[in-house]
């Protein structure tokens, strides 16, 4: 299946760049780009791509706020930031997006980080991304999550266990349980809680205070 991208950045080099090593994989196809926000929104709207990758800062509309525009029914979007504790990027995560990278990834890490997101799952794996949730976390109120009691004790588990950036396959390890019965947990989870990835149900989990930055 070919996956569907569209580039947003507000840097010329940086936005042709990236299109020009995206479309060197067989499996990608770079079906537009976009120099702001408000472009990138109309671009995906228009174009319907599986993954938009979105720069943070641009003029006018910036990435989160376009993030947030295509939350829900929009592709899946990977945050590009140059530093990685940038604020915006927790603020863009909030929005809806499914991950980020930074502008100096690798071609390798940059072709994984598409796959991975177009296939739903999450950028969790890498520290950078576990810290970055956790420390800006730490630095804004909770938010009272009503959905949260819904889950069950092993979901609960679950959650956690997805928080600390663990895959399906060494939850499964860790709760001495299948994976497709991790599949499962994980996929009800989402539906509880009303989000369509694991980024956004770590960003709860945070904010409820189900899981407690820089510990259990």
């Amino acid at each position: 299946m070919t996956v569907r991208i569209v580039v947003a950045d507000d840097h010329q080099v940086v936005r042709t760049g990236f299109a020009a090593l995206l479309d060197t994989q067989p499996d990608f196809a770079v079906v537009g780009t976009a120099s702001d926000g408000a472009g990138a929104v109309r671009v995906c709207r228009e174009l319907s791509p599986d993954v938009v990758l979105m720069d943070v800062r641009m003029p006018g509309v910036d990435g989160i706020e376009a993030t947030r525009q295509l939350a829900g029914h929009g592709p899946r979007v990977l945050i590009l930031t140059t530093f990685d504790l940038d604020s915006y990027v927790y603020d863009a995560l909030r929005a809806g997006a499914s991950g980020f990278l930074l502008k100096d990834v690798t071609a390798e890490r940059l072709f994984d980080a598409v796959r991975v997101v177009a296939e739903g799952q999450a950028l969790l794996a890498p520290t950078v991304t576990r810290r970055l949730i956790s420390e800006f976390a730490r630095q804004r109120p909770r938010v009272a999550a009503p959905v949260l009691p819904a889950l069950t004790p092993r979901e609960t588990e679950v959650l956690r266990l997805v928080a600390e950036g663990l895959s399906n396959t060494e939850i499964a390890g860790r709760l001495v349980v299948t994976e497709e019965t991790v599949k499962t947990h994980v996929s009800r989870i989402l539906a509880k809680l009303g989000v369509r990835d694991r980024t956004q149900a770590v960003v709860a989990a945070y904010e409820s205070g189900l899981v407690v930055p820089g510990g259990a």
